[in-house]
């Protein structure tokens, strides 16, 4: 991520204000919905996404390795405000001065990385998950032709190892990537989602 000498933590910026936008349209009877995370509806995967805000968050101030941050909430009655609050917390983590030269210990991929590498994988992650959520909403996705090329340059890096794809992570394992696809279908496909079978709309 460094060699693109892009600001990964305003990339990461833009891609968890896109993520707030999309979980926030979501109504009452929304919640329930599929989305391209196999098994999951929309209020569990909210709440991944929340558990991934903590957890980040502790990484960035060096408690990364205790699991207790990782977890979801319990308390998932109002979703997009639990949300909010964990986007607000993981944000002001990062923007914390020398938070991108710091380790972050990332237990689910059961090593640690430079700051601005995990930073990276978070940014990923919400490029992907806001896709996520637009999709089960049917909605269309707002992110910048330069912030997608970038997605896909970290996409290609994210680790794919089985023991850290599959069910119960973010990502599936890789799929075959036509010859054709735009940098968000790549990076979606790389990361185990199937862009071809949700009819969401995409820049």
């Amino acid at each position: 991520m460094t060699a693109t000498g892009t600001d990964i933590v305003e990339l990461d910026r833009i891609a968890v204000y896109e993520a707030l936008r999309v979980v926030e349209l979501a109504q009452k009877e929304d919640w329930e919905r599929d989305t391209p995370c196999a098994g999951w509806n929309l209020r569990r995967l909210v709440a991944h996404m929340a558990a991934q805000h903590h957890g980040f968050a502790a990484a960035a101030r060096g408690a990364g390795g205790d699991r207790a941050y990782w977890r979801e909430p319990e308390d998932m009655s109002a979703p997009a405000r639990t949300h909010r609050a964990a986007a607000t917390a993981v944000l002001a983590a990062f923007a914390d001065p020398g938070a991108a030269e710091r380790e972050f210990v990332l237990p689910e991929l059961g090593t640690s990385f430079p700051g601005r590498t995990a930073i990276g994988f978070h940014f990923i992650d919400y490029v992907v998950h806001a896709w996520d959520v637009a999709a089960a909403l049917g909605t269309e996705l707002d992110l910048s032709d330069d912030v997608l090329d970038i997605a896909l340059v970290v996409a290609r890096l994210v680790p794919t190892e089985p023991a850290v794809r599959g069910p119960e992570f973010a990502f599936a394992p890789p799929l075959d990537v036509p010859p054709d696809a735009g940098p968000l279908d790549e990076a979606l496909r790389l990361l185990g989602r199937t862009p071809e079978e949700w009819p969401t709309k995409s820049r």
